[in-house]
């Protein structure tokens, strides 16, 4: 049977079936969609439908950069497990879509979990790895929170601990609120969080926590030593997990960045989530990877690895080879390979 694809603007729909299928796709949210509307973005949400039944969802953000333009899906498409026969008439129709708008090619990072099955679903619809380095949270460490505190606790690596009860002896403050106007603190250490590890800022971030927040799906945290703000670090909240999306700190002092994702791993077991996301990491093989450093931070406080499905493309264009080989010099530039 024909599959029928047709824009959708039905908020409690789409997030209902975004929730029932893929809880942890954050940006197929339709917050993350109404963040990408306040940057100026072109943002268009599909439903796949057979007969009147929706079994697929697509947020689709039209990004027009200079290395080229391309139609992006990030964490989708969310199509039901019981719809595989979905995928092939779903990627083109994207890529029928993509090249209406001029685009070079399709970007997909559904979060299906890497397994031989899925990198067969990609091969047989003829799409190609992408070639930036793992973002968006596809390779990622996350905190079950069905323990105790007390069994948290001892979960985590020696040191790991020992900073927690460091800032407990030294009284550092953490303090939380989802009021917009406590931002400065946060890019204030971010700023300098940029200057000092050498990476471009993210844009956005002021948008991202107004439309989260107002939504109570955010929160902001600061830590504060003898009255001054040394680390902070926001927090999003989308189905059953808190995600730490961002995170700043002055120098030389670890035990504000410990004591504030231990206060919001404990605010996150309150609120009732299930995981704790402290999203990407570097790969165990790649001693030199940027996120070498954030890693060993991350992992400190015990958990387990998830692995999804690296973000693939679907060429529309010749002119793909010219992103996909800016792409791979900047990555490898980068020492994310």
């Amino acid at each position: 049977m024909a599959l029928r694809f047709a824009p959708i603007d039905d908020q409690s729909g789409w997030e209902l079936f975004i929730l029932r299928n893929a809880p942890e796709a954050l940006f197929q949210s339709w917050s993350w969609g109404e963040v990408q509307k306040r940057l100026g973005s072109t943002v268009t949400r599909y439903g796949i439908f057979e007969k009147d039944t929706l079994i697929g969802v697509m947020q689709t953000v039209l990004v027009r950069a200079r290395r080229g333009s391309f139609l992006h899906v990030r964490h989708g498409p969310v199509i039901e497990k019981s719809a595989v026969r979905a995928w092939k008439p779903a990627i083109a129709f994207l890529s029928a879509e993509a090249r209406k708008l001029g685009c070079w090619f399709v970007r997909v990072s559904p979060l299906l979990r890497e397994t031989p099955a899925s990198r067969a679903l990609f091969a047989s619809l003829h799409a190609r790895p992408a070639a930036i380095h793992r973002m968006d949270g596809e390779y990622c460490w996350v905190l079950d929170l069905d323990a105790s505190t007390d069994q948290l606790l001892s979960a985590m690596r020696k040191t790991t601990r020992y900073e927690i009860r460091r800032a407990e002896r030294e009284h550092v403050e953490v303090y939380s609120t989802q009021n917009p106007k406590y931002l400065q603190d946060f890019f204030s250490l971010y700023e300098a969080t940029s200057s000092r590890h050498g990476f471009v800022p993210h844009t956005g971030i002021r948008e991202e926590f107004d439309v989260f927040a107002k939504q109570k799906q955010a929160m902001l945290y600061v830590g504060k030593y003898e009255g001054k703000p040394l680390a902070s670090a926001i927090i999003l909240y989308y189905g059953n997990q808190a995600i730490y999306h961002h995170g700043a700190s002055a120098s030389n002092r670890a035990s504000v960045s410990y004591a504030i994702q231990w206060e919001a791993i404990q605010d996150a077991k309150k609120r009732g989530m299930k995981v704790y996301n402290f999203w990407g990491i570097a790969p165990q093989d790649s001693p030199k990877h940027p996120w070498r450093g954030i890693t060993l931070f991350k992992t400190g406080f015990g958990g387990r690895l998830v692995e999804y499905t690296h973000a693939q493309d679907i060429p529309v264009s010749p002119w793909y080879i010219l992103p996909r080989t800016i792409e791979t010099v900047r990555r490898l530039l980068k020492g994310y390979d």
